[in-house]
């Protein structure tokens, strides 16, 4: 597995246009528009880190899963980013907006329609606190909802 594989490519469209991250936890399959995070190599194995606020469904499932996906897409998913972003799968069907493909190595799945794919097992979580951050980013990002950090060890990631 070649985690850098095409990375500058990914990372520009993870944070320029959004990706999705998707949990899967007693058959619930979630997805939300992401596009905060990075990839890193800790603990001698490749890692992304990525941040979920506690109102979001999708906190509700990653928090029990054992992993998760993120789904980098190149170009032309700008709707679904949208809707994924904006509505709540607690309120909507998000597999009425994307394609959920059975993940190669996580129980979990990925959208289908993307490029890039990265494939996590969970290895710690922790949650962002009001004393940790200046006051500056505090002021400008955060209204008492911290977000949850998901470091996970990327253990597939491929091309489509």
């Amino acid at each position: 597995m070649d985690y850098c594989k095409d990375l500058e490519t990914a990372m520009r469209h993870f944070t320029t246009t959004g990706a999705f991250l998707s949990a899967k936890h007693n058959g619930h399959l979630n997805t939300m528009t992401v596009s905060w995070g990075f990839i890193g190599f800790i603990w001698g194995k490749p890692h992304f880190i990525t941040i979920v606020r506690p109102q979001r469904h999708t906190q509700t499932i990653i928090s029990e899963a054992d992993g998760f996906t993120i789904s980098i897409p190149y170009g032309s998913m700008k709707e679904a980013l949208r809707v994924c972003g904006t509505q709540s799968g607690r309120d909507i069907d998000k597999s009425a907006v994307v394609e959920f493909i059975p993940a190669k190595t996580i129980d979990g799945a990925v959208v289908g329609g993307c490029n890039m794919y990265y494939e996590c097992r969970t290895t710690c979580t922790d949650q962002m606190r009001e004393a940790v951050l200046p006051p500056a980013i505090r002021e400008k990002f955060y209204d008492n909802d911290y977000h949850h950090v998901y470091v996970g060890e990327i253990v597939d990631c491929y091309i489509q």
